[in-house]
This record gives C-alpha cells, sequence and structure tokens, in this order.
C-alpha cells in the first residue's frame, strides 16, 4: 500500500535539476524579456527535435496539467521521483499523483496551450510551458508561463519534476518548505489516487 507518512530527508543535490533560467530561456530581443532577464513564453517553432521517447514524457506529463489524471501517464514518473513546485513537494509517484488527481477536482479546465523544449541532455528535459487554468467556482481563466525541468534515471523515468515560475530557484528552507512538503504528503488523503500507482 502506498505510504502517505510524512517525508523523509530527500538528498536533494542528488538529482535535483539546478536550471540556469536566464541562459535557457532569455530571449535575444530584451524588450521581450522580464526584468530578470528571462522569457518563459514558449515559441513552439524554436523548439528543440528530440527523440520519439523524449516526446512521450512531455506528451504525458503535459496530459497531467491538462487533467487527465491518467495511471498510463503516471507511468513517465519513478516510483521514487520527486515533484518540487511552487507550492508542493513530494517524494514518491503516489504522492505526485495526489497533485495530478486533483487538478480534475480543483479546475473545470486546465489546457496547455504551447510549449517550447528548451534543453535535452543525456539525462535531463526542459521546456517552457503555457498553462490555462479555469478554476470551477469561479469560471475566470489564468494563464502561467513557466518552466519545466526533469532529470531522468538509468530507465528513462522522471526522477526530479521541477515547475519554476519565475528565475528562483527553491531553497528547501524555512516554512515554506515545510507546506509544500505537507501539502504533498496529505494531498492523496483528499484526491485518492489509485492505490496501485
Amino acid at each position: 500500500m502506498p505510504s502517505t507518512a510524512p517525508s523523509a530527508p530527500v538528498p536533494q543535490g542528488q538529482h535535483e535539476p539546478r536550471p540556469d533560467p536566464q541562459a535557457l530561456t532569455s530571449n535575444p530581443d530584451p524588450s521581450q524579456n522580464a526584468p530578470t532577464g528571462v522569457d518563459y513564453t514558449p515559441h513552439p517553432e524554436s523548439s528543440l527535435n528530440v527523440s520519439p521517447e523524449r516526446e512521450a514524457i512531455v506528451k504525458a506529463i503535459t496530459n497531467l496539467y491538462s487533467g487527465s489524471a491518467s495511471a498510463e501517464d503516471m507511468r513517465v514518473y519513478a516510483e521514487k521521483a520527486v515533484y518540487d513546485d511552487p507550492w508542493s513537494f513530494c517524494d514518491t509517484r503516489y504522492k505526485i499523483a495526489g497533485q495530478w488527481y486533483g487538478i480534475p477536482k480543483v479546475f473545470a479546465s486546465t489546457k496547455t496551450l504551447a510549449t517550447e523544449i528548451v534543453k535535452s541532455s543525456a539525462d535531463t528535459i526542459a521546456w517552457k510551458q503555457r498553462q490555462e487554468y479555469t478554476p470551477r467556482l469561479v469560471h475566470f481563466s489564468k494563464t502561467v508561463n513557466s518552466l519545466v525541468t526533469c532529470t531522468l534515471d538509468e530507465e528513462g523515468k522522471v526522477k526530479y519534476h521541477k515547475e519554476q515560475w519565475n528565475h528562483k530557484d527553491y531553497s528547501h528552507e524555512g516554512l515554506g518548505k515545510v507546506m509544500k512538503t505537507l501539502n504533498g504528503d496529505y494531498l492523496t488523503g483528499v484526491t485518492r489516487p489509485p492505490k496501485d500507482l
């Protein structure tokens, strides 16, 4: 049975990607960049060509962002994968599923409008993503541009998924980290993903 117990300390440096947002996303036209020097707006025509296996990873994850809540899409993650965004920190695939299975409960719709792959190396793939969210309670759509970076294990499974909404990386310290971890640890009790994930 998947564990929903509080997280044990995770060796952050072992798998955590530390992308350089300016290097990966800065637009040659400075007027298109944020004051911090990043441009998270996807330009699909500039996307890197990658293998079908890498395309399948991006497709599965954007499906999840778009509310698929699919066990098949979840298999892109290793069993002990980490998910790290401004709101949540999860350290198993089952806890990650708790986040994705909550999407259809919270949002009337969520759509991936565009992606641009900006990095593909031996163990890392990164892309810019534009996502449109429409909450169930307030039918007002909000578009979010972000940088998604995933590190992969030897089998090509995602072992660390990081989403950044601005140029700052995460410190994994203080009250913010505590709240992110609590969200990751206990949301499965609300969203109830399948036990066999």
